[in-house]
């Protein structure tokens, strides 16, 4: 079997393509990567479908040993990449050859990337898709994170076609992030002393965070009730349990639950949330539905209007 095998596994590195759509009655969440503009523009940048199954590099330590011809991309946090002990440049697809040794250091910055091949890894689908839920134990390799040994299967592909993203258009990860939220329907269970409150303060992310949700430590928000009868959550419901403390849910966060709301991060942000490690702070402003359209259909369009260049 051709591909990549990996020499060291890193941090946590994870197999990762779009998410899991439609399977929330099964109980399974969504998964998929944290941060899906630096996933997509690693994708992109190897000529790839926006989908295609890349690898998700938390902090870094990642050594792959290439069984095969084709290019890669890393994309994301700024983490040093070498191809054969030679430093490469991120947000640029290079050619690898049978036999290169490729290692991704740790993040100086941020703290995910993605690691994209020409056609993306084959991986088989579980449920529809290849993203690894590991408190699920789906998808991926075994249902987990890489592990020394395991072999990454992936064609072949041609060493012309590798583009590179610009400098400019680079994204930056500072050590704070204001966090635009759609106010839900229970945010009615709050004062508008408690919500002026969870507006107006900087959160503290905690130890406690993880693909499933960021615990953050601040100022105590209070709701007038104790709980709800559990229902569906989307990705970045901001829960608030019995201490007060706010949790931005993520992408491999339950199907369910009983706690009330704020609203909801708006998913564009989420990504900048999950590049915080642990004592970077956020602050929230309140935004409206017809706002996260705008900036939706912005979003897009932007990634759409720039485009890579030929190395």
């Amino acid at each position: 079997m051709s591909g990549f095998k990996v020499i060291q596994p890193g941090i946590l590195s994870l197999i990762q393509d779009a998410g899991r759509f439609g399977q929330h009655h099964l109980g399974l969440t969504t998964g998929g990567p944290l941060d899906p503009l630096a996933c997509n523009w690693a994708n992109r940048l190897c000529g790839n479908l926006l989908g295609a199954t890349a690898l998700e590099i938390s902090i870094g330590g990642l050594v792959l040993e290439a069984r095969i011809e084709t290019r890669l991309c890393l994309a994301g946090a700024p983490m040093p990449l070498k191809i054969n002990g030679e430093l490469r440049e991120s947000w640029r697809s290079w050619p690898i050859l049978a036999g290169d040794k490729i290692e991704i250091g740790f993040a100086t910055s941020g703290c995910r990337a993605y690691l994209a091949v020409a056609g993306g890894f084959n991986i088989p689908l579980s449920f529809g898709s290849s993203a690894t839920v590991s408190r699920e134990a789906i998808g991926g390799l075994n249902g987990g994170k890489l592990k020394s040994g395991d072999l990454l299967p992936a064609a072949p592909a041609s060493h012309s076609g590798c583009l590179v993203l610009p400098e400019p258009y680079w994204p930056e990860y500072p050590k704070h992030a204001q966090l635009r939220v759609i106010p839900g329907y229970q945010q009615h269970a709050f004062s508008r002393y408690q919500q002026r409150l969870f507006f107006s303060s900087d959160y503290r992310v905690s130890e406690r965070c993880d693909r499933m949700g960021f615990r953050l430590e601040g100022p105590e928000i209070k709701p007038s009730i104790n709980g709800i009868l559990s229902e569906g959550i989307c990705l970045g419901a901001i829960q608030v349990p019995a201490d007060g403390q706010p949790i931005v849910l993520m992408n491999d966060r339950q199907t369910i639950g009983g706690y009330p709301k704020l609203g909801s991060v708006l998913s564009l942000d989420t990504a900048a949330l999950a590049q915080l490690l642990p004592g970077s702070s956020v602050s929230f402003e309140p935004i409206t539905l017809e706002d996260a359209h705008n900036i939706h259909c912005l979003a897009a369009s932007y990634f759409d209007r720039v485009k890579p260049v030929a190395c």
